[in-house]
């Protein structure tokens, strides 16, 4: 491929994101060529693939750290709602995908599962009391059930109540609207119709290089993995995905919007089960409240899991330390990231964040005996021999400057644009995949601003709440619920 190719579209990295965007736009740009390119040989294989993430279609339902109790000890209900209403725009969007053909049949990538919280301790039970007592006036919310009696979570889930201590204090809460995402899966099957309508495909071949010409498009140098061959592409308009990876191609660009950011990877691993006795008895996902100075994505929970159609358990995460940005990619990358606008933030993040560095370290140390005592906080009963561990991926949180404290650590996703939109970039974790149509079309308006105008007739095609928020109008919530539910083979 010569250097005097122009694309309309170059992504960069196959996974969940490039493959929201790709379908987006080939929906509103059908004409527009679009170019992918993957270092890896198969798609989805870092923080896409299901076994390195939760799959939990983050909700805000079940995850404890979206309300934490204010000193005064209050609980607000914004943030769940927030999150919430972004998963309903994914909701609505692969809905719409499965009605007209784009997807397969839905239980291919999507289950329903229970969503539930769980904790045990006079103080956390009235916490998880009020929690509860807020959301459930909340109309995405409804139908949410809490309980104190052991008896009744043992209905729910009985791997949580067998062999508990006689008199411990717990508490749980449990919606039935809760799902399972392969987002592997659901990756795949995207770009599977996006190389349908022409999108084209490179597997094995790495952009390693982006210069932004004098006419507003960006030149990519490129790397096949196989024979080390090198080429260049030019493109006007570049979208980086590359998870882990995405923070040295935004630098390599030379935007000043990178400026000040950067990136502090945080490892995991899981213990998973698929003994059909122990599966049949927890279908569920259930989360708890997380260590002090645990980063709310190692925030521990025992998952139900539906990958390729088969389920299994999944415990944790433990989470660790490694200088990778990918699991795939090498030791440096941390060190290879310092630049001087960002040296200050990062130092920052490291004097402010003493419990977060004590905590990694517990956990790169911590014996498989004390990884069986957490999952125990959940399973009382649980064997060692039922249970393997296995690693996640890697998790790059956002390290960015900050006025008062010099740097800020921030668990989340942030989109990154150039001035005049040419080029823009994701960073950052949880909740990541869930909230992948909500990102892309947030970035459609910040990328194509003389676009957006035209293109909102079909976006609203595509996603009805568009522009709304279903929390403001319960009946729009129910009926938004209801119908995505049916689409999707969901329980509601």
């Amino acid at each position: 491929m010569n250097s005097q190719q122009t694309v309309d579209v170059v992504l960069i990295g196959g996974g969940i994101m490039s493959a929201t965007l790709g379908t987006l736009l080939k929906k509103l740009q059908p004409d527009w060529r679009i170019d992918v390119y993957e270092r890896l040989g198969e798609l989805a294989q870092e923080s896409s693939n299901p076994w390195n993430n939760a799959g939990t279609g983050h909700a805000g339902l079940c995850e404890l750290n979206y309300m934490p109790q204010a000193p005064d000890g209050s609980v607000t209900a914004d943030k769940a709602v927030v999150i919430n209403e972004q998963f309903q725009i994914s909701r609505q969007l692969w809905a719409h995908l499965v009605q007209t053909g784009a997807l397969p049949e839905p239980n291919k990538f999507i289950n329903s599962t229970p969503h539930m919280t769980f904790v045990h301790g006079k103080a956390n039970v009235e916490y998880l009391r009020k929690r509860h007592a807020v959301l459930v006036t909340q109309p995405l919310f409804a139908g949410m059930e809490f309980s104190d009696d052991a008896s009744k979570i043992g209905t729910w889930t009985p791997l949580l109540t067998r062999k508990r201590p006689a008199g411990q204090k717990i508490a749980a809460t449990r919606i039935v609207s809760g799902t399972d995402v392969d987002f592997g899966a659901l990756t795949r099957f995207l770009f599977e119709n996006l190389e349908q309508q022409g999108v084209t495909m490179h597997m094995n071949e790495q952009v390693v290089g982006l210069k932004h010409k004098a006419d507003g498009t960006w030149n990519l140098k490129l790397l096949r993995q196989v024979g080390q061959t090198r080429s260049t592409i030019n493109a006007r308009f570049v979208f980086v995905g590359a998870g882990g990876g995405a923070l040295a191609l935004l630098q390599q660009s030379g935007i000043p919007e990178i400026k000040g950011f950067g990136g502090f990877p945080i490892s995991g691993q899981f213990l998973r089960t698929t003994n059909p006795k122990l599966v049949a008895q927890h279908q569920a996902k259930v989360y708890g409240k997380a260590a002090k100075g645990a980063p709310p994505m190692s925030v521990p929970h025992l998952d139900t899991r539906v990958v390729d159609g088969e389920m299994s358990l999944l415990f944790g995460p433990y989470a660790g330390f490694s200088p990778k940005f990918l699991k795939t990619s090498t030791w440096f990358d941390l060190p290879f990231s310092i630049r001087t606008h960002n040296l200050g933030p990062m130092l920052a993040v490291a004097r402010h964040n003493f419990d977060l560095m004590k905590y990694l370290i517990g956990e790169v140390f911590a014996s498989r005996n004390a990884k069986l005592k957490a999952l125990r906080e959940f399973i009382p009963a649980a064997v060692s021999d039922d249970w393997e561990l296995i690693s996640a991926g890697q998790r790059v949180q956002v390290m960015k400057k900050d006025a008062k404290l010099g740097g800020v650590l921030q668990f989340g996703t942030e989109v990154i644009t150039s001035s005049d939109g040419s080029i823009a970039g994701l960073l950052g974790a949880s909740p990541g995949a869930s909230t992948a149509a909500p990102i892309m079309v947030d970035l459609l308006a910040r990328c194509f601003p003389d676009r957006i105008e035209g293109w909102k007739p079909r976006i609203r095609q595509m996603i009805p709440s568009y522009g709304t928020m279903l929390s403001d109008d319960p009946a729009a919530a129910a009926a938004s619920l209801a119908a995505t539910a049916k689409v999707l083979h969901l329980s509601n």
